[in-house]
């Protein structure tokens, strides 16, 4: 056979052979994870409940999940080892400030411009294109029938009713 045909059955092996190795990779780095657990360390389930860990056996791990709730768990349950801080931030919502000293970035950007609102107020009133008219003008300009509007309502309601035509 010649190198052309072996080619690609090659490169498939050596791209089986990365995949499995990423995978064996990662399934060693969340055994190592989970083997460190100890006692008081967060942590959240594969499930997504955050527990502290209370104690660690061979294959399996009690967590306190709460006051007098203590739960048995698999190891492998366990998705992630969260740190002290990651765990109170999202458990209990105490935030650790690290930069207490640091300028506080806003949520939107109405503190950054520097406008007043007295000044905005002493302006004249915006023009949009509509000019008021006095009652002396508006007295003058013919008033709109009402009575064309009234027949066409009229028509369609003899329609609607289902009179002898539609029979």
């Amino acid at each position: 056979m010649s190198l052309v045909t072996l080619l690609p059955f090659i490169v498939l092996i050596g791209a089986m052979f990365l995949m499995t190795r990423s995978a064996k990779k990662k399934q060693q780095q969340a055994a190592n994870m989970r083997n460190e657990m100890q006692p008081g360390t967060g942590v959240r389930t594969i499930g997504g409940m955050y527990a502290t860990v209370k104690e660690v056996n061979d294959d399996t791990v009690l967590l306190d999940a709460g006051p007098g709730v203590e739960l048995l768990f698999a190891k492998n349950a366990i998705g992630a080892v969260l740190s002290d801080d990651e765990y109170n931030r999202i458990v209990h919502g105490i935030e650790h400030d690290l930069k207490s000293d640091a300028d506080i970035v806003p949520d939107d950007a109405s503190s950054l411009t520097e406008t007043d609102a007295s000044a905005a107020s002493d302006d004249k009133s915006v023009d949009l294109g509509k000019k008021a008219e006095s009652a002396d003008e508006t007295a003058d300009e013919p008033t709109v029938d009402a009575a064309p509007a009234e027949a066409k309502s009229d028509e369609q309601a003899k329609k609607s009713d289902g009179g002898s035509e539609a029979k």
